[in-house]
C-alpha cells in the first residue's frame, strides 16, 4: 500500500469517507461525526498539503490529516510551546478494516513527526467514544486533559476534546511513502 498526499479531486471520497465512519461509528453507539464536517474547510486543508491518503492499488483505503496546527481552544500554552504535530480525521475505509490500518498510520505520522523535529504527535478523539480512547491508549498514547468548552469547527458545542499524546520517534510504518519530506518545525 502507498501513502500519498490527497488532491483536491480526492474532496468527494473523503467526505464519502466521514458519512461511512459516521454510519458505522452510529451502529456502535456513538454520535461521533454525525454532524457533516463543512467541505469548503477540508478542501483548504487538501491544499495546505496536510491531508493524505493510503491507496490499495486503484482502492483508497485509509485517509489522516497531519498538521503542525492545533485546533484553537484545546492545547495549553505551555503545550503549544513545544514542536508537535497533530493527527486528524483518521479513517480507514470498512472495506480495509481489521488490518492494522489505524496503527500504522499513528506509526506513519509519529516518524514524520519526528523528521518534522517534532517531540510529540498529539491529538484530539471523540469526548464520549470511550473505546477510541482506550484504542488510543493502546497505540501509546497518554491522556493529557479533556475539555468540553468551547465550539466545534462544524457547528455545535465541542465533542472532540478529549486529548492525548505520545513521543514523535522513528517507526516502520510497512507503506511505500510517496510524500514530499516534511518541513521541519520551527524550535521553541
Amino acid at each position: 500500500m502507498k501513502i500519498t498526499p490527497a488532491a483536491p479531486d480526492d474532496l468527494p471520497k473523503l467526505l464519502a469517507f466521514r458519512q461511512e465512519a459516521a454510519a458505522w461509528l452510529g451502529k456502535l453507539g456513538t454520535d461521533q461525526w454525525s454532524r457533516p464536517y463543512p467541505a469548503d474547510l477540508l478542501l483548504a486543508t487538501i491544499k495546505s498539503g496536510a491531508v493524505f491518503m493510503v491507496r490499495d492499488g486503484e482502492v483508497t483505503a485509509a485517509t489522516i490529516t497531519l498538521t503542525p496546527d492545533a485546533e484553537e481552544g484545546l492545547w495549553a500554552e505551555e503545550k503549544l510551546s513545544e514542536p508537535s504535530m497533530f493527527v486528524n480525521k483518521l479513517t480507514v475505509a470498512r472495506t480495509h478494516a481489521g488490518r492494522n490500518l489505524g496503527e500504522r498510520l499513528l506509526d506513519w505520522a509519529g516518524d514524520r513527526a519526528y523528521q518534522a523535529q517534532a517531540k510529540w504527535l498529539r491529538l484530539d478523539a471523540w469526548t464520549t467514544n470511550e473505546g477510541l480512547q482506550q484504542y488510543y491508549l493502546r497505540q501509546g498514547f497518554e491522556h493529557v486533559r479533556t475539555v468540553r468548552e468551547g465550539g466545534a469547527v462544524n457547528g455545535g458545542p465541542r465533542v472532540s476534546g478529549w486529548l492525548a499524546q505520545r513521543p514523535a520517534r522513528p517507526a516502520e510504518h510497512g507503506f511505500v511513502d510517496a510524500t514530499p519530506a516534511p518541513q521541519s518545525l520551527p524550535l521553541t
